[in-house]
């Protein structure tokens, strides 16, 4: 195989540390499988290299490259005398199994996570309306907390007050203790924790692993850091292999700078920047390095594209979500007639929440789709949930379930006591009240809005919903509890409002939200089958990292969005912009930019990250 000068000189490196700066399409794969090849070539035993990832996925990927490699190697292969290569998790745990003898089944898997937390909050006067998306913001808190190593008396919640917080870290753990079970950063913090107290054992480790390969380095966190550096003691035959410019995990507790101060960890390391671009055409790695520049925490570097010039990157502005959606899929069916496959093209959205209209639009133009992550239903939203059982109660259900959705929101001050019957009469409610005459006027306020919402258009209904009824009223308030801006609400209820506008009864709307739920449940079946999922690919920029596409769009390019509007410190700007940097440099031919004027009645800003790359 031919090297360029740069993979020569990281391929030719012996001992001792080294770090490999690899652009996006610079051949980073190809750079560590050789380097494991070529030293086993120069007599070092398969047994003596471990080979670390982020993922199962690219775990298996490496060591599948290198297999092809060297097909011999796995011939000869032994559990005593082979290439080790693993997540840092699976690595970690094999140590503490060893040396705790772990038995199977204790580490606490996702779904017993996740019941813990619904059962936690069931079980507290906590309200939480977006249950599912509390859990998993909790989670990943919780995770870089421990990543962090951080006390927990210094740490301020992003998702719900910090009293709540720290119930919900202390219980989670006590959890843990009481089951015998650990989770995945229990695994880091023991493994330092071992490493740290019990020298024999470390230094076994060090004598087995005598050359160690980190992949994606810039994702690292301090822990998982801090023991990688004991176990390369003393030879410190570190290769380690990334890019500072696509570090996009911070808030899993990533840290970039990490990999920025590693000459100074290491002040005999070895250097080499991968700057060719086997990926992308000119105008894309111009345009993408152009933006990245901006960043002023980073390693300068510059970037040599090897493909010839190509089409100009494209920044189309829409009057609106929908027109951007409609256009989008518009141009993609015009590529497909074009002759490209709809394999080759590809969606980028800064969240999963972007991805639903578009997925509807493409549904209307028959055009297939797969998608890298778990769309949320738009009508699975509480929100959507709320609104529909207005709809519901003002066309004559009278289901108490749909009376405990929205009784109080906005507060009415109802009681669930008052709604004894499983078909609640508004009579026997007033009756309950009898000795309350400003309650009484409640109930009848509510059987009037019933009563005008019931005469409406759904599209209409649910706009006197959230004005005159009050329920944006609500969500504002909710919005200040959970520390989030009430435009996300804002914003969600607009989309519920849009969808049913186009519709003129309920049950033509209700037909639509069934036929739509139906196609998502089928791209999620897909999704889990083994082999290229079909069509157009829909995918969040951080799902998309490590993929390439031939042609890609990246859409919602509007401030508030991406840069989302949470990011307020400088080191968060930057981090937005390095992931504005990898939805670029996924494209390899063709490169879509998307914003939008106005969403939802509210004059939109272009990103900056739009500008900066094109000025």
């Amino acid at each position: 195989m031919k090297f360029n000068e740069a993979q020569k000189t990281a391929l030719s490196h012996k001992t001792g540390p080294m770090m490999v700066l690899a652009g996006p399409g610079s051949g980073k794969t190809t750079v560590i499988t050789h380097r494991i090849a070529g030293l086993l070539g120069a007599g070092v035993r398969p047994s003596e290299i471990l080979v670390i990832t982020f993922t199962k996925a690219s775990a298996r990927e490496m060591e599948e490259r290198f297999y092809s490699l060297r097909p011999a190697v796995r011939e000869n292969d032994t559990e005593s005398g082979r290439v080790t290569f693993g997540t840092f998790h699976s690595v970690f745990y094999r140590i503490l199994k060893l040396a705790y003898r772990f038995p199977a089944g204790c580490v606490l898997g996702e779904e017993e996570k996740r019941q813990y937390f619904r059962e936690f909050l069931e079980n507290s006067e906590l309200e939480v309306e977006d249950e599912g998306e509390f859990i998993s913001a909790v989670i990943n808190e919780i995770s870089y907390v421990k990543g962090s190593q951080m006390d927990l008396s210094c740490y301020y919640s992003q998702n719900c007050p910090e009293e709540w917080f720290k119930r919900l870290y202390t219980g989670y753990e006590d959890m843990l203790r009481a089951r015998g079970k650990l989770d995945f950063d229990d695994m880091l913090v023991m493994c330092y924790e071992l490493f740290s107290q019990r020298k024999d054992i470390l230094s076994a480790w060090q004598r087995k692993f005598r050359y160690i390969l980190v992949d994606e380095f810039q994702d690292i966190n301090r822990i998982q850091y801090e023991i990688v550096k004991m176990l390369a003691l003393p030879e410190n035959n570190l290769f380690i292999v990334g890019d500072d410019d696509q570090s996009i995990y911070r808030f899993r507790g990533a840290k970039p700078e990490i990999m920025l101060g590693f000459e100074k960890d290491y002040p005999g390391a070895r250097r080499v920047l991968l700057a060719e671009n086997y990926r992308s055409s000119r105008e894309i790695v111009e345009a993408s390095l152009k933006l990245i520049s901006r960043n002023q925490v980073r390693f300068k570097k510059e970037l040599v594209p090897v493909h010839g010039p190509g089409r100009p990157v494209d920044v189309s502005v829409y009057e609106n979500p929908l027109a951007e959606a409609e256009g989008t899929a518009r141009r993609i069916r015009q590529y497909a007639q074009a002759g490209f496959a709809f394999e080759d093209m590809a969606v980028l959205f800064r969240t999963g929440n972007g991805t639903g209209l578009l997925a509807e639009k493409l549904m209307e133009y028959n055009i297939p789709f797969s998608m890298r992550d778990v769309i949320p239903s738009l009508y699975g939203h509480w929100i959507a949930k709320d609104l529909m059982a207005y709809l519901e109660l003002g066309h004559g259900s009278r289901a108490r379930s749909d009376f405990f959705r929205i009784m109080n929101r906005p507060n009415r001050y109802f009681s669930r006591d008052a709604f004894e019957t499983p078909l609640v009469s508004l009579d026997q409610v007033r009756d309950f009240y009898r000795d309350r005459d400003w309650m009484q006027e409640r109930v009848m306020d509510l059987e009037g809005d019933l009563r005008t919402i019931g005469r409406l258009r759904p599209g209409p209904a649910i706009h006197y919903i959230r004005q005159a009824v009050g329920y944006d009223d609500y969500l504002k308030e909710f919005a200040a509890f959970r520390r989030i801006r009430p435009e996300e609400f804002f914003d969600i209820a607009s989309q519920i409002e849009e969808s049913a506008a186009g519709f003129s009864t309920l049950e033509q709307w209700k037909e639509h939200i069934r036929q739509y739920e139906e196609t998502l449940k089928e791209k999620r079946r897909e999704a889990k089958e083994p082999g290229r999922p079909e069509g157009v690919t829909l995918s969040t920029m951080h799902s998309s990292k490590g993929l390439e596409y031939r042609i890609v769009f990246v859409v919602d390019a509007n401030e508030g969005i991406v840069p989302h509007h949470k990011a307020g410190l400088p080191a968060d700007i930057e981090e937005e912009r390095r992931l504005f940097y990898v939805a670029m440099t996924r494209a390899k031919e063709r490169l879509h930019l998307c914003a939008v004027k106005e969403r939802y009645h509210r004059k939109q800003e272009i990103s900056r990250f739009v500008k900066e790359c094109m000025d």
